[in-house]
């Protein structure tokens, strides 16, 4: 399975890297390998300064070996080994009407000391992290997300897009980063669903990714913009790197294993302003935004 999930994975990389630069059109990723010290390593691809896309990474890894003691407790276990590979995007255009974008696609394995799998696991998700609300955008984000859900589990969109309301929430601003998608961890073999099943559902949903984001790139990247426009995305992209470096296990996973920093803080904008106490003004566009950061919105029925 390891092996099936990281060539998957490759491939996937290669598609979404080449449409997104034909919708730039100028900015090309630049292709980095690295090796992880502990065992493993990857393939970083990063776009900057493009006509669409200000920054974005799409980056692949496989990295294995003992499983670090932080976190054997994380998972309550002992001296054990670990595999983990995955997918993980951020893309953040230069627009502030096109939204950041976020999905990651991971497969986990932990062994005992005599090689045998004693757990094994898939988890991931996508989701839309917009500057201003295009309620359409919304409605399209989640129609593919349900649509590669139903394939596979009438409750599938239900559950995860509540997971993800939940999860990509920043508790101590009391909003959500974005207005979700789907999100799912600890996907393991149950009495319903095998592990092949599982790998079935996760790439279903990674094939989806482009026709949930790229139709809402094409319908707003070159809608004119202000100033004012790109500093509120700027205070709204402060509220995005707070979840990542406060609240995001994917974060605290790398940096806790020793993890490649760059990689890492690949998510992190280049343009980013806190301003003091900022609140929109009252019936403004931006309003309009935080008032469904939070609370929950049924996009799809």
């Amino acid at each position: 399975m390891k092996d099936q999930f990281y060539a998957y994975i490759q491939k996937l990389q290669d598609e979404i890297t080449q449409s997104l630069e034909q919708i730039d059109g100028k900015a090309k990723f630049q292709q980095d390998l690295w090796n992880r010290e502990g065992g493993g390593g990857g393939r970083t691809r990063v776009i900057e300064n493009g006509n669409v896309f200000e920054k974005g990474g799409v980056n692949i890894s496989a990295v294995h070996g003992p499983l670090p003691p932080a976190m054997q407790q994380y998972f309550k276990v002992g001296d054990v080994d670990f595999f983990a590979c995955g997918l993980s995007l951020v893309i953040h255009p230069k627009n502030p009407f096109v939204p950041t974008v976020h999905a990651n696609w991971r497969y986990f394995e932990m062994y005992d000391k005599d090689g045998k799998v004693i757990d094994s696991w898939f988890g991931g998700g996508q989701d839309l992290t917009p500057y201003y609300l295009f309620e359409e955008d919304a409605e399209h984000f989640h129609t593919v997300c349900k649509t590669a859900c139903d394939q596979h589990h009438p409750d599938f969109y239900k559950d995860f897009k509540e997971k993800c309301d939940n999860y990509f929430f920043n508790s101590h601003r009391n909003e959500a980063r974005g207005i979700g998608g789907l999100f799912f961890d600890y996907c393991r073999a149950n009495e319903n669903m095998s592990i092949s099943d599982w790998y079935s559902f996760v790439t279903e949903v990674g094939d989806s990714f482009l026709k949930a984001y790229v139709p809402i790139v094409e319908k707003r990247k070159d809608l004119p913009f202000t100033p004012k426009n790109r500093t509120w995305q700027e205070i709204r992209r402060g509220r995005y790197v707070e979840f990542n470096l406060v609240h995001d296990k994917g974060t605290l996973f790398g940096l806790k294993t020793n993890g490649r920093i760059e990689s890492i803080l690949m998510s992190l904008p280049p343009h980013v302003q806190w301003v003091y106490d900022h609140h929109p003004e009252p019936g403004s566009e931006e309003e309009k935004l935080i008032k469904v950061l939070e609370n929950p919105v049924t996009w799809v029925s």
